[in-house]
């Protein structure tokens, strides 16, 4: 008697992949590529940046935090930080990422809402009072406005006695996804990525531990992109950005290795887990192909958590467990650092109590869970190392194609990259809509009408945060030396004018106490706006 015939439903990967139900020693033959798995710490890096990992040293713990005024953010800062948090994240509110004074009419009633509010040096001060910033890497998620941020991170950390030359931390400072993914764009498309140029260069030569950019693929991702997309989109921005230096008259060993980047993970934990082992050794030979010497240089160093994007508002409780399988993919992907989302946060500012319960499921994975005790866990399986072939070869073929296009800077000036992604999220809702895409909750095991529990304790937004941060603005304008201020946007100006390195001039604006709005304005009237491309 025949055995009974199965019908099995086909399998597709978000990356169009097509999963087949048994894999083997022929499966990984068949799909290698040019580039070898190697082993960690070695080139290509396909499974780890370092040799021992996280038996070494466990992954850096940085939740994303910042909201209200300087003050709020530095509370909350402290009271993760006593909980074992190792790294900072900075949130910034909506008028200081794209450029504006607390107290410009356009930035009524955002004040603090999503990030903290920063105005001058003062509150960069005040934010990290307390902070030992040896022990405590921070990273700043600014991108339009992130020269003068960086600027005033430097010269805070200066004022209190820390050597630049050996002083460590992150700037997100990814402008292009900025015109694919979030929006907080302020200066036009060649402008914009000649000053993430000039603080590349600049940290370069003064803050040489400093990583000026971390490539967000994350926020590509999270606005509709695959997980192909968001790897191929994120390295062409990369390269982007290493051309330009290069162009300057920079060593590729000068700067590829204080480049990072910032992962999404959310969807398939396979699928996750094969395009960061993929993306690793994809960026090793990239970068290896701009001649580099250094291995360090060709190190794919990363943040990477969850994404935001796989969070539901229906059923919020199930956010915890997506957040302890994101956190599960992130270890075994080999990141460096941890940004776990809270399960609060399709509704609001993480509260403390989902910012600590996100923190506890990163220090079980390191105590309880045994994700230190060895190296790429998953190295090895025939799935798992097919899959990183597939995913390479996948990678590889959507920059080929955008390269044939006239490259990244010129497929987003024209808004190409926007539409396919806008696409990609199209196709995405289409699918949880009609059930082809499952998910749980929302059109699956969903509660009746009435008896699904949203208990989550929304954030509040603060109006005497705003009325505090007006006044300690209009302060800092009446104590500091206006004659000093003015002098000093009059040198940025110039240097903006010249098509000189910013940075400079930028520092010394901010330490005679010129605002954020101030310094936006003079670069706006040498590069002026960006206008979005419409695209039918």
């Amino acid at each position: 008697m025949s055995p009974k015939k199965i019908d099995l439903e086909p399998v597709v990967l978000e990356s169009g992949i097509e999963v087949k139900p048994v894999y083997g020693p022929d499966d990984v033959r068949a799909s290698a590529t040019d580039l070898p798995v190697g082993g960690p710490g070695e080139f290509p890096f396909t499974r780890g940046i370092h040799k021992l990992m996280y038996r070494a040293r466990p992954w850096t713990m940085r939740q994303y935090s910042g909201f209200g005024t300087a003050e709020d953010t530095n509370q909350r800062f402290h009271y993760l930080i006593e909980r074992g948090q190792t790294g900072l994240n900075v949130a910034f509110d909506l008028p200081s990422q794209i450029g504006l004074d607390s107290d410009d009419p356009m930035a009524a009633g955002e004040v603090g809402r999503v990030g903290m509010s920063v105005d001058t040096l003062a509150d960069m001060e005040t934010a990290f009072e307390g902070v030992d910033l040896n022990k405590i890497t921070v990273s700043l998620t600014i991108n339009g406005s992130a020269t003068t941020m960086i600027a005033m991170y430097a010269a805070m950390a200066e004022k209190r006695g820390y050597d630049l030359q050996s002083l460590r931390g992150t700037a997100q400072n990814d402008i292009l996804k900025e015109f694919v993914g979030r929006s907080t764009w302020i200066f036009p498309v060649e402008p914009s990525v000649k000053l993430v140029g000039d603080t590349i260069e600049y940290c370069a030569q003064h803050i040489p531990k400093y990583s000026p950019v971390s490539v967000c693929g994350y926020h590509i991702r999270e606005s509709g992109a695959n997980p192909v997309q968001e790897m191929a989109y994120a390295f062409l921005i990369a390269k982007a950005y290493t051309d330009h230096s290069l162009a300057r008259g920079l060593d590729i060993d000068e700067f590829a290795g204080r480049l990072s980047f910032n992962f999404d993970i959310h969807g398939n934990l396979f699928e996750q887990v094969a395009k960061f082992r993929a993306g690793r050794r994809l960026w090793a030979s990239i970068v290896k192909g701009y001649g580099a010497k250094n291995p360090k240089s060709m190190w794919l160093r990363m943040i990477a958590g969850g994404g935001g994007g796989g969070l539901t508002i229906e059923q919020p409780e199930n956010n915890i467990a997506r957040g302890a399988y994101y956190a599960l993919i992130s270890a075994l992907s080999g990141t460096q650092t941890m940004a776990l989302c809270s399960y609060d946060e399709a509704y609001t500012i993480p509260t403390e109590k989902a910012a600590r319960i996100s923190l506890r499921t990163m220090q079980i994975l390191i105590h309880e869970m045994g994700l230190t005790d060895t190296v790429d866990p998953l190295g090895g399986s025939y799935f798992v190392e097919t899959l990183t072939n597939e995913m390479e070869v996948k990678i590889r073929a959507v920059m080929d194609e955008v390269e044939q296009q006239g490259g990244i800077v010129k497929a987003i000036s024209e808004g190409a990259i926007q539409a396919q992604v806008a696409r990609q999220a199209y196709l995405y809702e289409k699918g949880v809509f009609d059930g082809t895409v499952k998910k749980v909750g929302v059109n699956v095991f969903r509660e009746e009408e009435g008896d699904d529990d949203h208990d989550v304790s929304y954030h509040p937004f603060n109006e005497e945060d705003t009325a505090r941060q007006l006044a300690k603005l209009a302060k800092v304008r009446a104590e500091r030396d206006s004659a000093a201020v003015e002098s000093c946007l009059a040198a940025l100006k110039e240097a903006a004018t010249r098509g000189d390195n910013v940075m400079p001039a930028t520092i010394e604006a901010v330490k005679a106490m010129a605002t954020v709005g101030e310094i936006t304005g003079v670069l706006k009237s040498v590069y002026g706006a960006y206008q979005e491309p419409l695209a039918f």
